[in-house]
């Protein structure tokens, strides 16, 4: 993959649209387009739309902006070209060899700020196997080799082309980094069986909402937080209690965008899988971004496509210091009543929100309160394997317990517990 680490290079940003299509959200593409590419490392010196009936299947974009382009290059020493959109790999050919620097389009650009952020075996692991899947149909020459041309066990010899030996150590590498991730999801699997018995939240949202901020308002933990795209790719998960007592638990999962590569999203599954084991979703929204529709649309279909939009969703409007005008967040808070509309840098309505997670985590257990006799000492590693204990005291008759059971434990107590318990 490009690295943008090493200097900072010259870039132009290109979108395409339909002819018709809406200005503004074309620009407001290419404007998240530059502040990816700034994550990424680069600067953004021209940034260039065309609208097309349909994009050129050989360039993209058309012969008379191709020349154009061209001028542009020269004049301004640019290094580099970013599409918005994923281009195929002939199109990606072409284009490196009309212009001689190098081209990446949007997927490409998203694949590097992973890489640079990436700090854990597993998110290091995660991303290199969606850049090697993405790399794999894009070999051109122009690109580093992986190695030198050799012959010997597990080539076809002497005489095969470096695409072809680029290519087939690629899949090997592939295949090596599947294993090894799956491995990694194994130990996640794990992980995750030990927090079985408590009620787990999970942020989700665009990137860039304010998911961190909102995490270290929530459990006064120290997740790291910086105003960049995908700042953080590992997912931390903290304890806290809620006002109600119960101990419960948070995972701040990876940010999502528009166009997510779908390599990406794929490679990410055991971290997003967090999402996925979550018994209640919060969606958080930066409420004060001009596309924040757009932003909550991007997020519910991406929900839709890791089959997790049914979950129990609290819809979080983030950032609301930043609106100005009094009338527009009365308009917003009447378009989305439902909402909890906060600051998480202020700590504004943190305690309103705290309390709706106890609303949510009430209507996801049920509390029992119940006797278990001495002579039934063998259930108690059960009660402590399939609940959260709310309160436990031993007296002369027996264990008085208080607790919290998820509603998908609940069977376990009506079977081996009805002798003590009275489930309605």
């Amino acid at each position: 993959m490009h690295d943008f680490t090493e200097t900072k290079e010259k870039a132009i940003a290109i979108a395409i649209g339909k002819k018709g299509a809406d200005r503004e959200t074309a620009f407001e593409h290419l404007n998240e387009l530059e502040f990816l590419a700034e994550t990424a490392g680069a600067e953004i010196i021209e940034k260039i739309y065309q609208e097309l009936a349909a994009p050129n299947r050989s360039t993209v974009i058309g012969t008379g902006k191709l020349e154009e382009i061209k001028l542009i290059i020269e004049e301004k020493a640019i290094t580099l070209i970013i599409f918005d959109d994923d281009i195929s790999p002939m199109q990606l050919r072409n284009l490196e060899k009309a212009f001689q620097i190098k081209v990446v389009d949007r997927s490409g650009l998203i694949l590097d700020i992973f890489a640079k952020h990436a700090r854990s075996q597993e998110a290091k692991v995660q991303v290199e196997l969606a850049q090697s899947q993405y790399l794999l149909p894009r070999l051109t020459k122009m690109w580093t080799h992986l190695s030198k041309q050799y012959g010997g066990i597990r080539t076809k010899g002497p005489g095969e082309t470096q695409i072809e030996t680029d290519r087939r150590m690629l899949k090997i590498k592939i295949q090596k980094l599947k294993e090894k991730l799956e491995d990694i999801s194994v130990q996640r699997e794990q992980q995750r069986k030990g927090r079985k018995e408590f009620t787990q939240f999970a942020l989700v949202g665009y990137t860039n909402a304010g998911k961190s901020t909102l995490m270290n308002a929530i459990t006064d933990a120290d997740v790291y937080v910086e105003d960049k795209l995908f700042a953080t790719l590992d997912t931390t998960v903290r304890s806290f209690n809620l006002p109600g007592g119960a101990k419960t638990l948070i995972s701040d999962t990876v940010g999502f965008i528009r166009k997510l590569p779908v390599n990406l999203i794929a490679s990410f599954r055991s971290t997003l899988a967090e999402a996925s084991e979550a018994d209640i979703l919060i969606h958080v929204v930066d409420v004060s971004h001009n596309f924040f529709r757009e932003h909550i649309r991007v997020v519910n279909e991406t929900l839709e496509s890791l089959k997790i939009a049914e979950k129990p969703i609290i819809l979080v409007l983030n950032k609301v210091d930043l609106i100005e005008d009094a009338n527009d967040l009365r308009a917003i808070e009447s378009e989305y009543p439902q909402a909890v509309f906060t600051s998480a840098s202020r700590n504004i309505n943190i305690q309103k929100l705290m309390s709706v997670m106890q609303e949510k985590s009430e209507e996801q257990s049920k509390t029992l309160s119940f006797v278990l006799p001495y002579t039934a000492m063998d259930l108690v590693s059960e009660v402590y394997s399939n609940a959260d204990i709310v309160s436990r005291d031993d007296k002369d008759e027996g264990v008085h317990f208080n607790i919290r059971v998820k509603n998908d434990k609940l069977k376990i107590f009506e079977h081996n517990f009805k002798k003590y318990i009275n489930i309605e």
